[in-house]
């Protein structure tokens, strides 16, 4: 049962978490990291480790998607980014890197005035089917309709919608807006969608028929919702709220799983795992990509929130270097701050907990254990 704190006479709020303030606890039986598998399933499409690629243009290019895929992961290509809207972006990531800082959101906002060309789309989602790994392409809600029938026809795997905050009923007296359940089902791939951060939000989410939900805003380490919009989302508590929701669909909907995917806020080892001790099934990865060698952000992060042309909110931050992607992701690990060897560390976890399977971990034990990470 939830906690209300009255806020002032007139406003009440409900008491949330975020990771910093749960921690997983052990039980009474441990396993041998080997025989932990981290494997999931979406759709037809079996996934090594619970991994994506968040589609943000400082840690996603299509090599770097490829590259992703072979680990294990899905990288999502973020189709109306510099990838999309530039033959060859490489000036501009270097451009973007050298920008002092009260420059960077006015400069990037003029980058990222150039118009999406259709046939990069085309080109780039191609140069990832070559390599014969998952194709995965985000667009945002505002842009589906305009240009999912060159994502689809290029061959995507899985199709992404990603916002701020989606919604299955977006109200617009100025444009038709996209409706999710008839575009899903008439869609022949599966498609997630979010961010969405609430019990009910998810719900009907789930009810359009999307194959996974993505609980958050996305770009947490970028993010500057919460000072721009007044919003924000403890995830561990979000998270939670959309694994109730998946629970109660499964039974609605006699045996239809939804997925849950944490896209917020997993900047270290230790998000990851508590985001799926939470019940999440996959997390989506920013600024803990952002940080490989092979980032093409060089260093640094943004997301699409950083450039927005009337009302940013995001930045660009600076997230240094720590490694090697496939040290970054599978390892292996010189540095004790949770930034490299991120599913090493789920696999230590589950195993320190007793538990073999990412669906068997969902339901370890937490405890409301607050700390100020270092």
């Amino acid at each position: 049962m939830s906690i209300e704190i009255e806020i002032g006479r007139g406003k009440r709020a409900r008491r949330a978490y975020s990771f910093d303030d749960i921690a997983v606890v052990p039980s009474r039986r441990t396993r041998d990291p080997e025989d932990v598998s981290i494997a999931w399933q979406i759709d037809a499409y079996q996934v090594e480790i619970p991994v994506l690629g968040a589609p943000m243009d400082s840690i996603m290019s299509p090599a770097n998607a490829i590259a992703l895929g072979k680990l294990g992961g899905i990288g999502v290509l973020d189709l109306e980014g510099l990838w999309t809207r530039y033959e060859d972006p490489e000036p501009l990531y270097e451009e973007i890197a050298a920008l002092p800082d009260e420059d960077a959101t006015t400069r990037m906002q003029e980058i990222y005035s150039a118009p999406i060309v259709p046939e990069l789309i085309t080109a780039r989602l191609h140069e990832i089917r070559a390599s014969g790994v998952t194709v995965a392409g985000s667009l945002s809600p505002q842009r589906t309709q305009e240009y999912w029938r060159t994502v689809v026809g290029a061959g995507v795997d899985l199709f992404v919608i990603r916002g701020t905050t989606v919604s299955a009923e977006h109200v617009s007296s100025a444009a038709e807006p996209l409706n999710l359940k008839r575009f899903i089902y008439e869609l022949d791939v599966p498609v997630l969608v979010g961010g969405a951060a609430t019990y009910t939000a998810a719900l009907h989410l789930m009810r359009t028929g999307a194959a996974g939900v993505l609980v958050g805003f996305g770009g947490g380490a970028a993010s500057t919702t919460r000072q721009a919009l007044g919003i924000h989302v403890p995830m561990a508590s979000a998270i939670a709220d959309v694994a109730a929701a998946r629970r109660d669909y499964l039974d609605e909907s006699g045996g239809r799983y939804v997925h849950v995917v944490a896209d917020g806020g997993v900047g270290h080892s230790g998000d990851l795992v508590k985001a799926i001790a939470c019940g999440a099934d996959a997390v989506m990865l920013g600024a803990a990509l952002a940080r490989a060698e092979e980032a093409p952000g060089r260093g640094w992060h943004w997301g699409q929130e950083a450039h927005h042309p009337h009302l940013p909110r995001g930045r660009r931050v600076h997230v240094g270097t720590h490694g090697t992607l496939e040290e970054v992701v599978n390892g292996p690990s010189r540095r004790a701050d949770g930034t490299v060897n991120l599913t090493g560390a789920l696999r230590r976890a589950m195993a320190t907990t007793g538990y073999s399977e990412v669906k068997q971990f969902q339901r370890v034990e937490v405890v409301v254990s607050p700390y100020q990470p270092s």
